[in-house]
């Protein structure tokens, strides 16, 4: 988990470092710096600064801003990121907008002056000897300091305290009523921020849901409990809806399902008779559906889980949930691209593997001299004495074969990091990078070794071409001569290459794309680097297996007259090593490196082209060997949303918060608007 914890850290990193990059204007002695447009252009990308206006975002970049210069270094951006991404980052910022002093706690006078010096001369002026917050702070000869712990907990309470203190302004003779204008005024200063349009327009019709035309402060309450109260509502409307046969509820199905959901009531009869108003304002029947409560809250407030996929009230769950019909699809379409890719990829490279098979073949105790001193000695000789077309002797066979044998391998290893991969964090350990680039290498084997023994015989027929007693025979004719079990022969040793090849060669290519050529949400891969990763990727594989494939190939080869020949894998390890020494299991080597480099290179290449030239509509994006990273647009969203929580608990005390800078504020007070 260290390991998974740390890439995802330096993803992370890598983001804000090129999202400061990107938007650091400001250059001095060769360092860049962020101005305050930087600043909030990085942080609320996409915003319209409607419903929140530019300078309460700028209140942001003086809490960043920790020297007051005006600028910010990298150092300060990150600091400031670091922030943001805290669990308790609403109520922090909150409390180093108060402590305007830095001292880790806030004394009356600072909270007053802070509160005061942010809310516009038209609001509600806040009644600072109120007993209420007395009870937190102590009365004007005795005030003592609020820890950080206690500023959170006065903060919370704080909008109620308004609420209380608005309503009692606006009932100024008692009667315990206000009018429906009053009710949307007091809405609007602590709740403007969340709620739809709709329902803004909406606020004044509240008075019609019981006799008489006026508002009461049992529903001004009742109407902020419902807001603050909404991720539950949320919750319940949700589980709701799911038991229901038409997926619509009615007031009593939700008080039902509140009432199951919880050890105490959450929610009065009031609070349901307001949530089933406003959000039935275009639904008299009093059966609503998900998408008749979406209209109550700003679409724009959502829940940090719901991003990437941003599912919100009403819209239902946008990650579809495909059953195993869908599982066959996709297998298939991953089949097909394989098999593509698989070919491809062969064909490319096709002539280094013939020169790689006749170079394994060669024996030190032959009769006669040596065919071909090197391999490149081998390249020459072919084009000489049997064409350029030599060099693709026994293509066909491989194309039939290499089809199901690089899409199984690659569909398998898919397969079997989606199944080995952390489901909440998208990661995956890397000894199950391995397990899966093993296992995909193992069930290749089926298509493989039938392959090989046809592809290999036939590659080395051009040897005899000029010795006229030796038949020259087709693909046909060596499977019906080797049958079901001769087209097997060689198999355990085939395992042996090919189970440790995709060990090593999947998580190398997964960590070079990653690690080397930084893959990440904000730098896709060009085509080069992914060959350059798939082929760096192919040379240890390749190498290192190279014994297994030579006991494979003297395995499989119809030995001549003269020649050694073997029963089994022991049996040949050992004959050849007694007959021609420890070097021999490295024979061709260097051709299996400038082969199975640059094939598997170009066969993940197209592979991932083809995922993306040729997408499967409604699937997930194919994991094939990349790890888990977030793309560009999921970070931005992540960031605003951030960003827009920060001033959650400022715009909930006055959703004008920040927008006002008082006349006599001082120069360094930390209230003024930015």
């Amino acid at each position: 988990m260290v390991v998974e914890a740390e890439a995802a850290l330096a993803n992370v990193s890598d983001h804000y470092k090129r999202l400061f990059q990107k938007h650091a204007s400001k250059e001095l002695n060769g360092d860049h710096f962020m101005t305050k447009d930087d600043f909030l252009d990085a942080v609320a990308p996409g915003e319209d600064f409607k419903k929140i206006e530019r300078n309460q975002f700028a209140l942001l970049f003086r809490l960043a801003d920790k020297g007051e210069k005006g600028y910010l270094s990298f150092n300060d951006f990150i600091i400031f990121q670091n922030l943001l991404s805290k669990p308790d980052a609403e109520y922090e910022i909150a409390f180093k907008l108060f402590d305007s002093h830095g001292s880790g706690k806030i004394t009356f006078d600072q909270f007053k002056q802070v509160l005061s010096s942010n809310l516009p001369p038209e609001a509600v002026p806040f009644d600072f000897d109120c007993d209420w917050l007395k009870l937190y702070i102590g009365n004007k000869e005795g005030h003592h300091e609020l820890t950080y712990a206690e500023f959170t907990q006065l903060l919370k309470g704080l909008q109620g305290e308004r609420l209380r203190q608005e309503f009692k302004h606006y009932d100024q003779k008692q009667t315990g009523y206000i009018e429906p204008d009053h009710f949307k005024q007091i809405i609007l200063d602590i709740a403007k921020h969340k709620l739809s349009d709709t329902v803004i327009e909406q606020l004044p019709t509240l008075c019609n849901l019981y006799a008489g035309n006026k508002i009461t402060f049992s529903n001004v309450v009742a109407f902020h409990n419902v807001v603050r109260s909404m991720d539950m509502v949320e919750s319940i409307i949700r589980k709701a809806v799911k038991s229901s046969p038409d997926h619509k509820i009615t007031k009593q199905d939700f008080l039902h399902q509140a009432a199951h959901s919880s050890r105490y009531s959450l929610f009065t009869p009031m609070e349901a008779d307001i949530i089933f108003h406003f959000a039935g304002v275009n639904n008299s029947s009093g059966r609503l559906s998900l998408e008749d409560f979406a209209q109550i809250l700003d679409p724009r407030w959502k829940i940090p889980e719901q991003l990437p996929s941003q599912v919100h009230l009403g819209q239902g769950d946008q990650k579809k949930k495909h059953g195993f019909g869908w599982e066959v699809i996709e297998s298939a379409y991953a089949f097909t691209l394989g098999a593509i890719a698989g070919a491809v990829g062969a064909t490319a490279v096709y002539p280094i593997d013939l020169v790689k098979t006749r170079m394994q073949n060669q024996r030190s105790k032959v009769v006669g001299e040596l065919l071909y001193k090197n391999s490149i000695d081998c390249f020459k000789k072919v084009i000489k004495n049997e064409g350029f077309l030599g060099l693709y002797r026994g293509l066909g066979p491989q194309l039939v074969g290499v089809a199901p044998e690089k899409a199984i391998k690659l569909t398998v290893n898919d397969l079997m990091r989606g199944k080995l991969k952390n489901k909440e964090t998208g990661e995956i350990k890397f000894w199950h990078e391995m397990v899966a680039g093993g296992t995909a290498g193992a069930s290749q084997v089926v298509f493989t070794n039938p392959l090989e023994i046809v592809k290999i015989r036939l590659q080395i027929q051009g040897e005899q071409a000029k010795n006229l007693d030796v038949p020259k025979r087709s693909a046909i004719w060596i499977v019906k001569n080797l049958g079901v079990v001769g087209l097997y022969k060689g198999a355990t040793a085939c395992l042996l290459r090919d189970v440790p090849f995709s060990a090593i060669y999947f998580p190398a290519y997964a960590h070079l794309k990653k690690d080397i050529f930084h893959e990440g949400p904000d730098h896709k891969l060009t085509i080069g680097e992914l060959l350059t990763a798939g082929a760096i990727a192919g040379m240890p594989a390749a190498y290192f297996t190279t014994p297994a494939d030579v006991i494979k190939t003297r395995l499989q080869v119809e030995a001549r007259k003269g020649q050694t020949s073997y029963n089994g894998i022991a049996d040949a390890a050992r004959k050849i090593y007694a007959e021609e020494g420890f070097k021999a299991f490295f024979k061709g080597g260097p051709a299996r490196i400038f082969r199975s480099s640059p094939q598997f290179g170009v066969t993940l290449t197209v592979y991932e082209l083809l995922h993306t030239w040729l997408p499967l509509p409604g699937a997930e994006t194919a994991g094939t060997t990349t790890t888990a990273t977030k793309s560009s647009d999921d970070y931005n969203n992540m960031g605003l949303l951030r960003s827009r929580n920060a001033l959650k608990m400022l715009l909930d005390l006055d959703y004008r918060f920040g927008v006002y800078r008082l006349p006599n504020t001082t120069a360094n007070a930390p209230t003024e608007s930015a």
